[in-house]
């Protein structure tokens, strides 16, 4: 996608501190919920983009609706990885998503990262992702990817490294009232309330009635 403009240089990268794997639940609807209002990092050679996590989706052991529901694949291997680690795959045809794998080693289960708002760098992500309005960056996690530019080089990448350019970071202000509802866009499992997100952020993906 052409970009509308030039690209604006970044402001200088902001003290956000990494987040120890100690500190994952080991549980993925456990860490589904704990991530909400944590950080999402991506590490440029200059600068730095990064998101409050605002939104997302546990899929849980034995989920039918979880890409590990079948077991181990070479396509899914990351969410069998330890707690922390991305997990990166491309749906729709037309976009990646971004999951945080989130049980033991050799258990398959994760996060999907559904909605960040924006902190560092979001002129950059609004000019990559073509859109005008703060809201449009990372509403989604479709949009998500995009605007921090994750695809499948990050599939696997430890979240918690000391030197990985995509990290999980520490909440780097209050949180709001945890909302709890079923999850979006699946046709399995669909009444498991597994979605979790910042009650009444505008940057929450989805209908008014699914920010509430």
């Amino acid at each position: 996608m052409a970009l509308l403009k030039p690209i604006p240089p970044l402001t200088p990268a902001c003290r956000i501190r990494r987040l120890r794997r100690s500190e994952l639940p080991l549980d993925a609807t456990e860490l589904a919920r704990f991530l909400i209002g944590k950080t999402l990092v991506r590490a440029l050679p200059n600068a730095q983009l990064s998101g409050r996590i605002v939104e997302t989706e546990s899929y849980p052991v034995g989920d039918p609706a979880g890409h590990a529901f079948r077991g181990l694949t070479p396509a899914n291997r990351s969410l069998f990885l330890r707690r922390g680690h991305a997990y990166v795959h491309f749906t729709y045809g037309s976009c990646w998503l971004m999951n945080v794998s989130g049980e033991a080693p050799g258990i398959g289960a994760g996060v999907l990262i559904r909605a960040l708002e924006p902190l560092e760098g979001a002129e950059w992500m609004m000019q990559h992702r073509c859109v005008a309005r703060l809201e449009d960056i990372a509403r989604g996690p479709g949009r998500l990817a995009q605007a921090m530019d994750i695809d499948k080089r990050f599939d696997g990448i430890d979240l918690c490294a000391p030197e990985s350019p995509l990290w999980l970071g520490a909440a780097v202000k209050p949180l709001g009232r945890i909302g709890v509802s079923a999850r979006i866009g699946i046709s399995r499992a669909v009444s498991r309330k597994l979605r979790f997100y910042e009650r009444g952020s505008r940057f929450v993906s989805g209908s008014l009635r699914l920010r509430r």
